[in-house]
């Protein structure tokens, strides 16, 4: 790596070469000079990493520079066999004004009503709507008095209607607005006072009334043959906390917990009685699951993509070329490989991971303080061992159709989290990072099966779940 057109790394040989070269040197300051090398060796890895080889996001990448995009021969707008988005006239319209002919205006002759030309403009009205229910009261002769029965849930002088609840939650929960801005919007757009105490507690009976679905989505997770699973550390009243997500295609649940490890598994309740494939980013708990395990390939080709940009580790490049290779034939051929094409790719995987033994060799053991303990790896010797001994996890989406290669469904489920904390920074206490998991996991379930947000929370509180969730 070169700083300001000095080559850091061949200086850090040179410094090495003339510590050995000198022998006036004192062992203390060649001590210490050694250690400071250390260092700097350290941080320079540290500036060497982005988000093609290791977990950092892209934002955090210096000086990111978008790529240009490759000149395509397509040409604009929707290609063929697309399914468009055109603004389509509606059958009903809920306002129709007529347009007479200004008979002023034709020659002379007699005219005929021979139809007429239509022409749509499609428009929003948001508006106040306040329904004033008026009970009737009736009196008897000696004076004693019968009201009409209010309608269910009508219970107070003045309240909130259903619509307003739902929009409140859609904004926070789904939208990610910030409680004070949806106050905002309540007030500008259609005059109705609502307080951040008033959407906090809209949530919280959302909250409430999803409990049964909890149940649902954890049961269908657990009786499913694959499952995503992935964590990422939330600010919770200024700590670290962490939030956990189990999911695949058709189901999600979030939680929020104090811990990252198997107890948080535990608290979850879905992962230590699922007994399918689960694909993760080889967090070690995960394989306290007895099940089968499936590993992310995705972070394989970042860790390798470090190991030959930092270590110059030749293997790491061939076997990060090979696992796109092998990713381009299971999709050629429609998920799943021949059993002959299998062991090809399988044993070209054990021949480069074999050479990569002569390249990257473990520590020598002659070299033991101690009688007890593993001596300690390098980056790209670890990474080696891992591929070596999971092997079946790693290559499983070879021979599994259902297995994807790379974790990359539950980094997605678990992304918008993260957006949720660049915006509000943090969750206030526990209970609202639980209010915001379960809204979150019902949100993300109903999308996945083709119920939208707005729908599914005004079934919610209409006391109703989308049929799927019935089934």
């Amino acid at each position: 790596m070169k700083i300001e057109a000095i080559n850091v790394e061949e200086t850090i040989k040179n410094t090495r070469r003339f510590l050995d070269e000198d022998p006036s040197v004192s062992p203390a300051l060649k001590s210490s000079i050694e250690l400071l090398l250390v260092l700097v060796t350290l941080l320079l890895n540290q500036l060497g990493l982005n988000s093609s080889n290791s977990s950092k996001p892209p934002s955090t990448d210096p000086n990111r520079k978008k790529k240009p995009k490759k000149p395509s021969k397509k040409k604009p707008g929707g290609q063929k066999g697309h399914n468009g988005t055109t603004l389509q006239k509606f059958a009903d319209p809920d306002v129709i004004k007529k347009i007479s002919v200004n008979k002023k205006t034709l020659p002379e002759g007699e005219y005929k009503d021979a139809g007429y030309e239509s022409r749509q403009i499609v428009d929003i009205d948001i508006s106040r709507i306040v329904t004033e229910y008026r009970a009737q009261v009736l009196e008897d002769a000696n004076g004693k008095r019968y009201t009409a029965p209010f309608p269910e849930g009508v219970s107070r002088p003045v309240q909130y209607g259903v619509n307003v609840k739902v929009h409140s939650v859609y904004l926070s929960q789904y939208q990610l607005i910030p409680y004070n801005r949806v106050e905002e919007n309540f007030q500008d757009q259609v005059e109705i006072p609502i307080s951040a105490g008033s959407v906090y507690n809209f949530n919280k009976d959302a909250y409430k009334r999803l409990e049964i679905f909890e149940a649902i989505v954890k049961s269908k997770l657990i009786e499913s043959g694959l499952c995503h699973a992935d964590e990422t550390g939330i600010n919770i009243d200024g700590k670290r906390r962490w939030l956990h997500c189990v999911s695949n295609i058709f189901w999600t649940y979030y939680l929020p917990h104090e811990k990252r490890g198997f107890e948080a598994m535990e608290t979850m309740g879905v992962l230590p009685s699922f007994e399918g494939i689960l694909c993760h980013d080889h967090w070690k708990p995960y394989f306290k699951i007895d099940c089968q395990h499936a590993l992310c390939n995705a972070h394989h080709l970042r860790e390798l993509e470090r190991a030959w940009e930092q270590d110059k580790q030749e293997w790491a490049r061939d076997i990060r070329d090979l696992l796109l290779q092998i990713n381009k034939a299971v999709d050629d051929a429609g998920g799943k490989l021949s059993t002959a094409d299998s062991t090809k790719y399988r044993q070209q995987y054990r021949d480069l991971l074999e050479k990569a033994e002569k390249e990257c060799p473990p520590p020598d053991e002659n070299k033991r303080k101690g009688k007890r303990g593993r001596l300690k790896r390098s980056k790209s010797r670890n990474l080696l061992e891992r591929l070596k001994d999971f092997e079946n996890e790693t290559l499983l989406f070879m021979d599994d159709e259902k297995v994807p290669f790379s974790n990359n469904q539950g980094e997605n489920d678990i992304r918008m989290t993260k957006v949720q904390q660049k915006i509000s920074g943090c969750f206030r206490s526990m209970k609202g990072a639980a209010i915001f998991c379960r809204i979150r996991s019902y949100l993300s379930t109903c999308r996945k099966n083709g119920v939208r947000a707005s729908e599914a929370l005004r079934l919610l509180f209409e006391g109703k779940l989308p049929e799927f969730l019935n089934e």
